[in-house]
Parts: structure tokens; sequence; C-alpha cells
């Protein structure tokens, strides 16, 4: 696959971001390995696990009612295994030591999982499809459709404080 090689890119900044990494697997929803630096560990067996828990993960979402999946996590002895969505039709799953950082991991997985996420739709996606010529002879009743307004951020007013001003629960 052409984006093995950006996906690798993308595990070797994550472990420089997050040192109690031992692993990580990008796969297909469907158990396919994408991309993988999982020494020690079958990326094969993973990317198959990794989708079964996958499955089982998004049916208990849905039956409480908690949404789409976003992640996974699971805590052995030795560590960590944390799954993350990475686009569509990706997941990205994590090994770590069990000294880990677990904030950290999240903070760090869900990001790489959308940069991965990212570079995966777009290569899955397919061109877009051009709409045949309109001939001239037809004309259409319809007006030209409108510009979209662009949005503009206003810049916040400074905050004031002042050292002795209370609020109602304060005595």
């Amino acid at each position: 696959m052409a984006a093995e090689a950006p996906i690798l890119d993308e595990f070797r900044r994550l472990r420089a971001r997050v040192p109690q990494l031992t692993g990580a697997l990008a796969a297909g929803v469907d158990g396919l390995v994408l991309a993988h630096d999982t020494p020690g560990v079958e990326p094969d067996g993973l990317a198959a696990l990794t989708a079964a828990a996958l499955g089982v993960a998004v049916r208990v979402a849905d039956a409480t009612g908690r949404g789409d999946f976003r992640e996974l996590l699971v805590r052995g002895a030795d560590g960590y295994v944390a799954t993350y969505a990475a686009g569509r039709t990706a997941v990205l799953t994590l090994l770590a030591k069990d000294g880990a950082n677990v904030g950290r991991l999240h903070l760090e997985g869900r990001r790489a999982g959308a940069r991965i996420g990212e570079l995966v739709d777009a290569k899955a996606a397919p061109p877009p499809r051009r709409s045949p010529a309109k001939s001239p002879a037809k004309s259409s009743s319809k007006e030209p459709a409108k510009p979209m307004p662009t949005r503009t951020r206003t810049a916040r007013s400074a905050r004031t404080t002042t050292a002795d001003t209370r609020t109602t629960t304060e005595s």
C-alpha cells in the first residue's frame, strides 16, 4: 500500500512522543494489516484480534447508546493495548508498557489515529466524479448557486479580574 511509508513515519514520531510505547499497528476494520511496527508480536494475528475487539466494542457502544466507536483500552498485567478509530475504514492499535502515562497515550494515540485516518481515507476515496457538460441549448430555470458565506472569527476581549471580586459562594 502506498500509504504504508507515511504511516510508518507517524509511528516513529509517536514513539518519540510516547517513550513507553512498545508497538504500533494500523489495520483495516476488516483485520488486514496496513502498516506495523510490532517487535515480538505477530502483526496479522494482532490485526485480526483488533478487528474482533472492534466489533465487540462497536456493539457495546451502540447497545448502551454511547455513539460511534472512538477508542478501546485493555490493561493487562504487563501493559496496555489501546485501539483508536483512524478514519472511516481503519484503526490504530498501540502497545505500551505497564508504567505508561495513559493520559499521554490517549492524547497522542487520538492525534495519530486522526492523521493515519486522513492518510488511509485519502487513499481509499474514489476520484471525484465529473458531471457531464451541459449543452447550451437547454436552459435551466434554476438560479446560480450562491456561494456559502465565509465564517470569520472575532477576537475575544481581554478578561478582566480583580483580586477583591468574590463569588456568591465565598464568604
